[in-house]
């Protein structure tokens, strides 16, 4: 359990920062209404940290799960 406890806080951790590493093309006028048209294609560490996104939140969603069942 306290293992679970560990990993998670770990994912969460890799999560906030690869989610802060990640740059939007649209500033705060796509927000409100502005150019909300455009049509964004990752290439290079841009693909690679949008990935690395999903598979983190696929972990901490799981692992969150496997706490319910364990506790």
């Amino acid at each position: 359990m306290v293992t679970l406890q560990l990993l998670q806080s770990i994912i969460s951790v890799l999560l906030i920062i690869v989610i802060l590493l990640q740059h939007r093309a649209s500033g705060l006028s796509a927000t409100f209404g502005g150019s909300g048209a455009t049509i964004v294609q990752r290439r290079g560490a841009e693909r690679v940290i949008f990935q690395a996104t999903i598979v983190l939140s696929i972990a901490f969603f799981l692992v969150s799960i496997a706490q319910w069942y364990v506790a």
